[in-house]
């Protein structure tokens, strides 16, 4: 049985310093991850941050290391948090037969390139230079540490996207992408029967995800003839009074249904009744929100702006526009049954045991 190491010590975003504190982990794309180590037969371990660490005690199904980040001040743990304790364990624990970290500009990735670089895949996703400080660590850091300290690393971009980036950069770059995996097995898949007249957010409820956009295509969607759909919006964020006052000068506040923020438990089967998620966010990386959609069924209305987009595009899972309109969701209703077709046929290459295994093949 292969042994797993796996190093995300950002287990979800926190948009300021103040990392807010859940009460579980287990709906994190990561947790996830090592559920499809376990899948594919692995023996797995995860290491995080303790500022990750939820409020409440739980129970995992692997063993779930907490490493306490130092110097805070200048490795923020929401962005760039350092652990030095990564190394004592790596060099004191060399059972394991895979290191999966993710990100090349971060510490640990750092740490194990040195520490283990032939038995470290690095799981990248940023396809440009993080902002901070006006992109001059993330330079460095590419063109300096990562071309030439830890270049016998492999590396497996998230996107299509990512992969062009890094491989400026590091030699050894897979040419396929893996994208977030979902656990399918929780995942309930709706007939199309059963699909409501209901299209779905899920998102943080904050400004660059331009959710006004979003109510303003529903409403002129309404008016064009559709007063039988609804909008779900799953999330919380400091724009809910805002956008819920939006609803009510769109005149489709009676339509606009805030569920907060939902366990996966309740937000799934929402997910899966409706005709489509939509996104209209202007930053972006990979969203687990759109890969958990496709899995479900349901196709996806979104800007290009996640990386998510070119095999949406690609595999006619939903509809990609930026500025998209009352237009697109008419022709994705139009069409939805084509839509959730092509949804249902891709949802298999989301299995979380699915690309677990492609890491494994990396390897042997």
């Amino acid at each position: 049985m292969r042994k797993v190491l796996v190093i995300n010590p950002i287990l979800y975003t926190a948009e300021t310093n103040k990392i807010p504190r859940v009460t579980s982990i287990k709906d994190t794309m990561i947790y996830t991850m090592c559920l499809g180590f376990l899948r594919a037969g692995c023996e797995v371990t995860l290491i995080a941050a303790e500022d990750y660490r939820p409020v409440k005690e739980e129970k995992y199904e692997f063993p779930v290391l907490w490493f306490h980040t130092v110097w805070r001040s200048v490795f923020l743990p929401r962005c760039f948090p350092y652990m030095p304790e990564i190394r004592r364990y790596l060099k004191k624990h060399k059972e394991y037969d895979i290191i999966v970290t993710s990100e090349v500009f971060a510490t640990w990735s750092y740490t194990a390139a040195r520490v283990a670089p032939e038995k470290t895949i690095i799981w990248h996703e940023l396809a440009a230079y993080n902002k901070m400080l006006g992109e001059i660590p993330a330079k460095f850091w590419y063109r300096v540490v990562a071309r030439f300290m830890m270049r016998r690393v492999r590396v497996v971009p998230r996107s299509e996207e990512a992969g062009r980036f890094i491989g400026q950069f590091m030699p050894k770059v897979e040419a396929e992408p893996v994208d977030h995996g979902v656990d399918t097995d929780k995942f309930p898949v709706a007939a199309q029967e059963a699909r409501e007249d209901l299209f779905a957010v899920v998102s943080q409820l904050i400004p660059r995800k331009r959710i006004d956009r979003t109510l303003a295509a529903f409403a002129a969607f309404v008016r064009e003839g559709h007063a039988s759909f609804k909008l779900a919006v799953i999330g919380a964020g400091e724009e809910e009074e805002a956008l819920k006052d939006a609803s009510r000068e769109l005149g489709i506040d009676g339509k606009v249904i805030f569920y907060g923020r939902l366990s996966h438990e309740k937000l799934l089967p929402v997910l899966a009744r409706a005709k489509a998620l939509l996104v209209s966010t202007e930053k972006d990386n990979n969203m687990v929100s759109i890969v958990e959609s496709i899995a479900l069924g349901t196709p996806v209305v979104t800007t290009s702006v996640p990386y998510n987009a070119s095999y949406i595009r690609r595999g006619e899972l939903g509809i990609v526009e930026d500025d998209w309109s009352a237009d697109a969701l008419k022709r994705v209703v139009s069409e939805n049954e084509k839509y959730v077709k092509n949804c249902l046929a891709y949802r298999e290459k989301l299995s979380c045991a699915a690309c677990a295994k492609r890491f494994l093949a990396i390897m042997e």
